[in-house]
């Protein structure tokens, strides 16, 4: 085996293959075991149509064993895919898109004699604009005798999910990080009101097919039971369903904050502007962070220069919305993503290792921190040394950063609800907490907001 050989710590419960990093890349290796179906894969016709429409993320064979294992068959070396982010960080729309696709693939892929043989989120990422699916091991040869064995596997991590939201008119996209398998059907039966039971689609995918799986646990029909023709009745009527899904526009503490912030006399505009100065002295920057999006109006100015950029807020609406915007625009540089940076993303899954942390894999060029950190040292109680620690792990060399004196109407306002106890909080112990990680290049006033941006470069180690 080779020395610089790593198995990804997620990719072991297939036997047809396994995702593993060598020489700075992710590859995918088929296993022997595996040989048949990969092989009638690739040459059904069913690859290219595709990769052709953006469905499949793509790869090239490598006829080389790269891992050193004995199971091997084929190496596949695939598009690489810049930020891994899960289910639990997309708001609705992202996951309503990944779901569709789903169903797509299954559709596509019976016409050419196969099928998806699992249907999970984790199977499909954001990447260049769009969601894609990325598991190249998941088309096998269709049974038509055989029901689609993915499909209590899609109601629980996909339609379950959305159900809810669209019911609950509330974005609840934690609950799948309570239930990272997808929400069990019996869970979902009960907590959907009664009404939901009106509609014919989701009593067969919902409570219909919760009471059948709770008298048969296997949840398996008679073979001669199931045809091709049934599968797309299936796939179609999941598709209908779900294409009528919405979650209902809900108005937010911060969805309107830029629109408020606009208004503020010489405020907003002043600040893009020192912000795009500042960027465009910066040395090459690949890749960026904006912590507390919001809207995306500062993350765009990274977009723009072409920095892949994760824009992150812990408002679903907004993520919503700007996932949603830039789906419109075909925006390739900017990932949405629902953060809350009191509460990141933990490890989860075998030995905390099969799902990463948000802190362990943004790891970015540059972070910007706009309006943000009086909500943590205020909103959360977070001290500042602790939050100097959060951007230090976040970002390899530099901060942009926006600090928010006391007697800003904003903290003012939040105060106005809670005993102040933030005798601390002030521009010099702001910027004492985070000289221990960075040094401060520049500092400019934003416009006569009386709020301070600062360029800060993380020391070297």
């Amino acid at each position: 085996m080779s020395s610089s050989f790593t198995q990804h710590p997620a990719s072991y419960r297939d036997p047809s293959g396994f995702i593993f990093f060598y020489a700075d890349a992710y590859y995918r290796q088929v296993n022997k075991i595996f040989k048949d179906d990969f092989d009638f894969f690739q040459n059904s016709g069913l690859y290219e149509s595709l990769v052709k429409k953006g469905w499949l993320i793509p790869h090239e064979i490598i006829n080389e064993n790269l891992s050193g294992t004995r199971d091997y068959y084929k190496t596949l070396k695939p598009e690489q895919v810049k930020f891994i982010s899960y289910p639990y960080e997309w708001s609705f729309d992202m996951l309503k898109d990944a779901a569709l696709l789903t169903l797509q693939l299954a559709k596509e892929s019976a016409g050419y004699g196969l099928i998806l043989k699992d249907a999970t989120p984790y199977n499909i990422q954001w990447h260049n604009g769009r969601m894609v699916f990325i598991d190249t091991l998941s088309f096998e040869k269709y049974n038509e005798k055989e029901p689609w064995i993915a499909y209590r596997q899609f109601c629980e991590c996909f339609l379950s999910p959305l159900l809810l939201m669209h019911y609950c008119k509330q974005p609840l996209h934690q609950m799948q990080l309570a239930y990272p398998e997808g929400i069990p059907l019996a869970v979902t039966r009960s907590l959907l009101p009664l009404r939901s039971k009106l509609s014919f689609h989701t009593y067969l995918h919902i409570h219909l097919h919760a009471g059948v799986s709770l008298k048969n646990s296997s949840n398996k029909q008679p073979a001669s039971t199931f045809s091709k023709q049934k599968l797309l009745n299936l796939l179609s009527s999941l598709e209908t369903l779900i294409n009528r899904l919405r979650l209902t526009a809900q108005k937010s503490t911060w969805s309107d904050y830029y629109a408020e912030a606009s208004q503020r006399k010489d405020y907003l505009a002043t600040k893009k502007e020192i912000i795009q100065d500042w960027i465009e002295d910066l040395p090459v920057v690949k890749t960026a962070a904006d912590l507390g999006a919001n809207d995306g109006a500062c993350s765009r100015l990274l977009a723009e220069k072409n920095i892949f950029t994760i824009a992150a807020d812990f408002d679903p609406n907004c993520i919503n919305n700007l996932y949603i915007s830039g789906k419109k625009t075909g925006e390739k540089n900017l990932q949405p993503l629902i953060i809350d940076l009191a509460h990141p993303s933990p490890a989860i899954g075998l030995n905390n290792r099969e799902r990463s942390s948000f802190m362990d894999r943004a790891s970015v060029d540059l972070a910007m921190a706009l309006a943000v950190i009086h909500h943590l040292a205020i909103g959360k109680n977070m001290p500042f040394a602790g939050i100097a620690d959060l951007f230090r792990q976040i970002t390899r060399k530099w901060l942009i950063i926006e600090f928010v004196p006391k007697s800003d109407e904003k903290i003012q306002l939040m105060l106005s609800g809670k005993k102040d106890i933030y005798s601390d909080y002030c521009e010099e112990n702001f910027e004492e907490a985070l000289k221990t990680y960075f040094r401060i290049e520049k500092k400019q006033p934003i416009g006569t907001s009386g709020r301070i941006l600062y360029l800060m470069i993380k020391y070297e180690n």
